[in-house]
């Protein structure tokens, strides 16, 4: 188990450098056509859709990220006044729903992608598969990290929190 969480701690980390990263990214392409639109009254065609490309990214791995170290949305009120195995139990069904919703991910994004790979994004000249690989790979990842989540409770471990001691775990 210590092996699969070096892996996926290591899969996080980059995952949320490449949403860091992208998120900057996205900042100066908006930025450069702010400037060329109202400064140089002129205006760069392929920051849009970049933009919006590269929000898709650090959108869904954000996301997977997010799953993995436990910062998911829940509604934890119930859990609160229960007693330590059901809440175990209904940790256990939300990674399960969470792991087929990823698995919705792959799938549809899978098929998005594919209906769209004869197109081609305005400005940027690329496949309009790209558009949608995000949705994919966001997917695999969520499928991957709630596996190992429910994992480490089956076995008895604690599921990983961000800024926990991965090595300890």
């Amino acid at each position: 188990m210590e092996r699969v969480a070096r892996v996926t701690g290591a899969l996080a980390q980059l995952g949320l450098m490449l949403a860091g990263t992208g998120v900057v990214v996205m900042t100066v392409f908006i930025a450069a056509q702010v400037f060329w639109r109202y400064v140089l009254n002129d205006s760069l065609q392929w920051t849009e859709p970049a933009a919006v490309m590269i929000m898709g990214w650090f959108i869904f791995l954000g996301a997977a990220v997010g799953i993995r170290e436990g910062y998911h949305l829940s509604f934890d009120v119930l859990l609160y006044v229960l007693p330590e195995r059901a809440r175990l139990t209904l940790h256990t069904v939300s990674d399960v729903v969470v792991a087929a919703f990823g698995c919705g991910m792959i799938w549809y994004g899978a098929q998005l992608a594919e209906n769209t790979a004869g197109n081609k994004v305005p400005g940027l000249g690329i496949s309009g598969a790209f558009d949608f690989l995000p949705i994919v790979v966001g997917g695999v990842l969520l499928v991957l990290f709630s596996i190992e989540r429910i994992a480490r409770r089956a076995a008895g471990l604690p599921t990983l929190r961000f800024g926990d001691d991965h090595e300890e775990a």
